[in-house]
């Protein structure tokens, strides 16, 4: 007997192209069990519990904020989306990828955490050149992530909507540190000032997209942090009391 996760993960991978013989090998099953799964009686009862969880409704179906089981994955999820997050609504289920890089481990498996908590029932990390996709998939991600669009983010407007401005007013802490494990950094500015040298850490967060720094700017606003613009499409955090209390929930990437 083989663990659920085994089965959804045979088919996310079958939604994803790949072949039965390519899914065996890459689970260590055998050819049959996979076509039993994919085209048998499990998928036939897979599909029902399909389709009964397509009933279901979400915060985004419903537009409020309380029917999120964990408001605090949510809003690190986001951030997560906001920076290096895509969806993919092509597919017959859409699926959610966010792309982490393979340096840091902990963050690839809090990113898979928080889809776990916010939605998704398995959750895949799919190998790339010096990164991992992790993935799920769900016909609520667009209902919970409803920025997605054609074209990169940076050439269209990302505005959260009411129930979104919700949650990160209550959790701008969460939502920070998704943003900085995406697209920022803590690292050691050096500089010469009179021909001696400093090294103090600071916070960075980038992005090409006016209004995703407008966000991470008013989430720094809500906790107190002092921020300014280092480069057009950069966000700094660099005072030793600011850089302290960002310390307090984010750090050091791991």
């Amino acid at each position: 007997m083989h663990p659920p996760e085994t089965y959804e993960q045979a088919v996310q991978l079958r939604e994803s192209g790949l072949s039965l013989t390519q899914i065996a090998r890459a689970l260590g099953l055998s050819p049959g069990t996979v076509a039993h799964w994919i085209y048998g009686s499990r998928a036939r009862q897979a599909a029902r519990l399909h389709a009964e969880r397509r009933l279901r409704t979400c915060a985004g179906c419903t537009q409020d904020p309380s029917d999120l089981d964990d408001p605090d994955a949510y809003a690190y999820l986001l951030g997560q989306y906001l920076g290096d997050g895509h969806l993919v609504t092509s597919a017959r289920v859409p699926v959610l990828r966010v792309s982490c890089a393979n340096a840091y481990p902990d963050i690839i498996d809090e990113c898979r955490q928080a889809m776990l908590k916010v939605r998704a029932r398995s959750v895949s990390i799919v190998p790339k050149t010096g990164c991992v996709s992790v993935q799920s998939y769900s016909t609520h991600w667009p209902h919970l992530f409803p920025q997605h669009g054609p074209g990169p983010k940076h050439r269209r407007r990302i505005l959260l909507v009411e129930w979104q401005q919700a949650v990160v007013c209550q959790q701008p802490r969460a939502l920070l540190r998704g943003l900085i494990h995406s697209d920022g950094c803590r690292s050691i500015n050096r500089v010469t000032v009179r021909g001696k040298q400093y090294a103090y850490p600071r916070y960075l967060f980038g992005n090409e997209s006016a209004d995703i720094l407008g966000i991470c700017a008013a989430a720094l606003d809500r906790i107190g942090a002092r921020w300014r613009f280092n480069r057009r499409n950069s966000i700094s955090v660099a005072t030793r009391d600011d850089v302290a209390l960002l310390d307090e929930f984010i750090g050091p990437k791991t």
